[in-house]
């Protein structure tokens, strides 16, 4: 079997992800430690970040939304407030304690400077790291395994999915695995029959050979944890049901981080946020999408206990949508939108970037939310702040991005 039928095979049975290196051959790292994490969640759809993180002193608002708007503080079913000029949508109502305790903050009118409203061109440049630019070479997340200190490892970046995404696709091994109900489900390589024939296969000292036992050993390993967990789950929820979609998705990735020190990068991505028609306000499409988000957040950061105080947790999504609801009673596709961050680290309880307002002199092409911050500029500030990169290593990650904008200073503190 040459190398390009045994990374189909691979990849079919699900077993690991091998990248080539260069074109000097095939590299599975060993286990390294790692302290500082970052998660990032991607809402894909482009989430209407104008009813995540509500501008409720804002008329404007309110006169362009007229069945969709979330209603003021105070009020029935009313935004939860935030800083007196913004609030929360309701169904977020489980993440208001990390906003109380502060390490919830939130980053307006931010987003990608590419005008597309194209979904796959702008998660592509959102992903890669380089907006507008379609040549780019793999993922920023990758970039950033890159350039990390430590051996590198399968287990260093973990995407959750089926596939590996773009954010994580390059030279660098990245492991992807399903971690909903049927994470833990056996694949035609766990049959004895077949592992023991793929073992006396690949039982040579050849680097193709060394990368397989390292995946095959790196999966088995993931394989006991995740069933250990799940025995935990069940000893812990004492007879009551496991939590459903992200929540449980979110559950099982921080038993994993907390049992496994060399998981650094993590990946997930929610779909579902494409809301033309019938969006609702404080009820509906868009709230039903909400809840469970901000339940599985909420998971996350329990799950995570005292690693959560070394983590930063980030919330993006392509772009945002229309500032005025269309005649559907939704939103179309946007420009500006709202990044999260969550952390132990993070200076929260504050809503970053500079509000560029809502009159119709100051929408972007007379539209929409305009954006005052790069996204990139978010990112920079997180990786120089919290996992120490230093200008060199920003460049090779996001190359051409803008510098740190001392609008987030404080946003990720070391």
């Amino acid at each position: 079997m040459n190398r390009r039928e045994f990374l189909k095979t691979a990849a079919t049975l699900g077993l690991f992800t091998v990248i080539p290196l260069g074109t000097g051959g095939w590299a599975v790292g060993g286990p390294g430690p790692a302290r500082k994490r970052l998660i990032v969640l991607f809402l894909r759809g482009a989430v209407d970040g104008l009813s995540v993180v509500v501008p409720h002193f804002e008329s404007a608002y309110y006169d362009a939304r007229p069945t969709i708007a979330i209603p003021r503080p105070g009020g029935t079913d009313g935004v939860l407030d935030l800083d007196g000029r913004f609030g929360l949508h309701p169904a977020l109502e489980a993440v208001m304690p990390l906003w109380q305790q502060g390490s919830l903050a939130f980053v307006h009118a931010c987003g990608s400077p590419d005008a597309t409203r194209s979904h796959f061109d702008a998660q592509d440049y959102m992903e890669s790291g380089t907006p507008g630019d379609k040549n780019t070479p793999g993922g920023w997340l990758n970039r950033l395994l890159a350039v990390l200190p430590g051996t590198h490892t399968p287990t260093q970046g973990v995407s959750v999915g089926e596939t590996i995404p773009r954010i994580f696709s390059g030279p660098i091994p990245v492991a992807n695995l399903s971690l909903g109900k049927d994470a833990a489900r056996k694949l035609p390589l766990d049959r004895p029959a077949i592992k023991e024939a793929f073992a006396r296969m690949y039982q040579g000292t050849d680097p193709l050979s060394v990368a397989y036992q390292k995946g095959s050993a790196q999966r088995e390993e993931l394989l006991k944890q995740l069933d250990a967990l799940d025995e935990e789950q069940k000893i812990a929820d004492h007879g009551a049901p496991s939590p459903l979609g992200f929540s449980l998705e979110a559950q099982k990735l921080a038993g994993l981080i907390q049992r496994d020190p060399s998981i650094q990068l993590a990946f997930m991505d929610l779909g579902g946020w494409d809301t033309h028609v019938n969006q609702g306000a404080v009820h509906g499409q868009l709230a039903g999408h909400l809840r469970p988000l901000a339940d599985g957040l909420s998971t996350l950061v329990k799950g995570l206990g005292d690693t959560y105080q070394d983590t930063t947790i980030l919330v993006m999504s392509e772009f945002g949508r229309t500032f005025r609801e269309n005649g559907n009673a939704g939103t179309d596709h946007g420009h500006g939108n709202v990044m999260w961050a969550l952390g132990g680290r993070v200076q929260g309880k504050r809503i970053y970037g500079d509000w560029p307002g809502l009159t119709d002199s100051r929408l972007y092409q007379g539209r929409d939310l305009a954006i005052t911050m790069d996204f990139r500029q978010v990112l920079t500030e997180v990786l120089a702040e919290h996992l120490a990169l230093n200008e060199q290593q920003l460049a090779t990650v996001l190359p051409g991005a803008p510098g740190r904008s001392p609008l987030l200073q404080g946003l990720a503190k070391a």
